[in-house]
């Protein structure tokens, strides 16, 4: 039998600046990855240069600032673009970094139609998990179809669309849940895309969309969850579009394996999580993943060094390599227990996709999708604190050898403290050297293309190529069809859930009485960070136990928390904050709060290391919570005792 050829091995990467990380792409590559997975900072994904006020922090903490084609040129140096196969996590600015992308290719002189790689292009799951969208859905949607249209001309060995379900799962999402939200996405992509290219063309474009899924620690559910997708997949282009072909029906995807399972308590369990969550993608023939990427055992306590990447790259070699896996066929066709466990999945999805297809699809039901999602989460996480579902490390066998992994000088990459300012010199410099009235031209042609339905392709890779800036690009986006806040998912109602919270809510109820109104709890998510759902269940558990609580939502300045503190009268304030631009955002709202003379506790939550945790509390900061604090009750009680005017103990 012919051995299969292994998947793509690729780490999700990019961080500081463009230089930096072109080094780790090139180190990696000469490790043994196949395949480039870069990470984009916030403010490059929501469309702000280094620059603006609303970037401040997270420059370079969460991937790659690119604000411009000199920028991107610096990211691809001497990395041969036409025999790179490049995976681009972007969506709101995907068809602006597609455009740089393009420049560059051409710039190297590479034949264009011959790229290969995907960005991801995805709004749906931002409206739902992420939060790195910027205008509304509809446009968001046809910005999504018009990159799918071009690349059917222009780059016909492109993937324009990556439709993602893996952060439906980091949001709670069940495996049935995660199957119909991602599947609806494509269906509402699809029925645009439709429009806009030629029927005989259609088949052809839907076998380049691609999908890209997480996969969790029930690595058998997960694998069945896999195959159930094949199936669906294959059943909605046969059924629903008439796609006769089998090689465009099939179900393409990568993966990176799930993160919100990894523990910051005894964190090199993770490395067996990582292992069994990489088995479920890669086991069965049938539905095995094209590329994956494992994040690291430490990503729950900071930003992972090369070395920590490169363990999760050899996981993947040793599999692909060492093992007999690539020489069999699928080793679970038949097995009566996996065809049942497929079934179930498989209705349940339908049923889902029954439900939205009735609200009118996705576009119209993200309302109820986002709902859904924060209602899941919240009885993911109260089975944890309840030991239903057992965490090793976390709420079972917590007692363990101190790890000699995370101790000493340099365990956790730190970020360059003189990162974002070198950014932003360069960035400025960039502005002083450029033809300034091909900018306008440039933008002007995006203006146009934007408002009169023009594909935004052509007018974006000739704003790349004048020197136009990633801000300078959103800023068009934004004035033709306007912002958008998505759904927060927390009803204002009380849920059903009541297990355990009497004696909180007894509580809430008396500190409420001795304050003479309800118990007001703000909670706020400042900067660029979209990765709400902490806050999310912060919010609704307050509320269940009878807190007054507010919560609009994210991306919000410092200054505007604090004036809706102020305006609301809250009792107490709480941030969440998860992209490691704690310190800066906590200092700007305490300022804030002293401008303002308020004078109320302010708790902060994120990945925050012990070192900034005493620091924030030297600086004022009530308290601080990391990942490793899952019990939510513990928190509300805190809160509460945070607040009350006469403490218990002196009664």
């Amino acid at each position: 039998m012919t051995k299969d050829a292994p998947w793509l091995f690729r780490t999700y990467a990019g961080h500081s600046t463009a230089a930096a990380s072109n080094a780790l792409y090139r180190t990696n590559l000469a490790k043994g990855q196949t395949g480039l997975s870069v990470a984009f900072d916030l403010p490059t994904q929501t469309g702000y240069d280094s620059d603006d006020p609303r970037a401040l922090g997270e420059v370079g903490k969460v991937g790659v600032p690119v604000c411009h084609l000199g920028d991107m040129r610096a990211l691809f140096r001497d990395i041969p673009l036409e025999q790179m196969n490049t995976s681009m996590t972007i969506n709101a600015t995907a068809p602006w970094l597609l455009a740089l992308y393009i420049a560059v290719a051409e710039e190297q002189g590479a034949d264009v139609s011959k790229l290969q790689g995907t960005v991801q292009n995805d709004l749906m799951k931002e409206y739902l998990s992420r939060g790195t969208y910027i205008c509304p859905p509809k446009p968001s949607l046809r910005m999504i179809t018009d990159v799918a249209a071009y690349t059917r001309v222009h780059l016909p060995k492109w993937n324009p669309m990556n439709v993602c379900s893996y952060h439906l799962q980091e949001a709670g999402a069940t495996p049935e849940q995660e199957l119909a939200f991602a599947l609806a996405t494509a269906v509402a992509v699809l029925d645009d895309l439709r429009t806009k290219v030629p029927a005989a063309d259609f088949p052809n474009m839907v076998g380049r969309i691609s999908f890209f899924v997480n996969a969790g620690i029930r690595f058998v559910t997960e694998m069945c969850k896999m195959r159930a997708f094949v199936d669906l997949w294959d059943e909605i282009l046969r059924d629903r579009y008439g796609i006769t072909d089998e090689k465009a029906r099939r179900f393409r995807y990568g993966v990176q394996v799930n993160s919100l399972g990894l523990t910051e308590q005894q964190p090199e369990n993770n490395v067996y999580r990582i292992l069994l969550e990489m088995l479920a993608v890669t086991l069965s023939k049938k539905a095995r993943a094209r590329a994956v990427q494992l994040p690291a055992w430490n990503e729950a306590l900071g930003l992972p060094r090369p070395w920590d990447q490169q363990w999760s790259l050899r996981m993947q070699q040793i599999l692909a390599y060492e093992t007999d896996l690539l020489e069999y066929d699928d080793l679970f066709d038949g097995n009566p227990a996996i065809d049942r466990k497929v079934e179930v999945l498989k209705t349940g999805a339908r049923d889902e996709l029954a439900r939205i297809d009735a609200m009118g699809g996705a576009i119209e039901a993200i309302d109820y999708m986002k709902a859904r999602l924060v209602e899941s989460n919240a009885q993911r996480i109260a089975r944890v604190e309840s030991g239903e579902t057992t965490v090793v490390g976390v709420n079972r066998w917590k007692e363990g050898a101190p790890s000699p992994l995370t101790t000493g000088d340099g365990a956790i990459m730190q970020s360059d403290p003189q990162a974002e300012a070198d950014q932003i010199a360069r960035l400025r410099d960039w502005r002083a050297g450029r033809d300034a009235a091909a900018v306008t031209t440039a933008l002007a042609s995006l203006r146009r293309a934007a408002t009169t339905g023009e594909n935004v392709m052509p007018a974006s890779i000739a704003c790349a190529r004048a020197g136009v800036t990633t801000g300078e690009w959103a800023a068009e986006l934004r004035r033709a069809f306007g912002e958008f806040r998505g759904p927060t998912g927390v009803a204002r109602a009380p849920s059903n859930r009541t297990d355990g919270l009497d004696e909180i809510r007894q509580q809430v109820q008396a500190v409420s009485s001795r304050l003479g109104r309800p118990l007001k709890f703000l909670v706020g998510k400042p900067g660029l960070d979209g990765h709400s759902n902490g806050a999310e269940q912060i919010a609704a558990r307050a509320r269940d136990c009878g807190m007054d609580i507010t919560y609009d939502g994210i991306r919000l300045t410092p200054a505007e928390i604090v004036d809706k503190a102020a305006e609301e009268q809250a009792h107490v304030i709480g941030l969440s904050i998860l992209s490691g631009s704690h310190m800066p955002l906590v200092a700007e709202v305490l300022a804030c709060m002293r401008k303002a003379g308020l004078s109320v506790p302010l708790i902060v939550g994120g990945i925050i290391p012990e070192d900034d945790a005493e620091t924030l509390r030297g600086m004022g900061v009530a308290a601080v919570y990391t990942p490793k604090d899952f019990e939510l009750n513990r928190i509300m009680l805190d809160i509460v005792g945070l607040v009350d005017p006469q403490p218990v103990a002196a009664e």
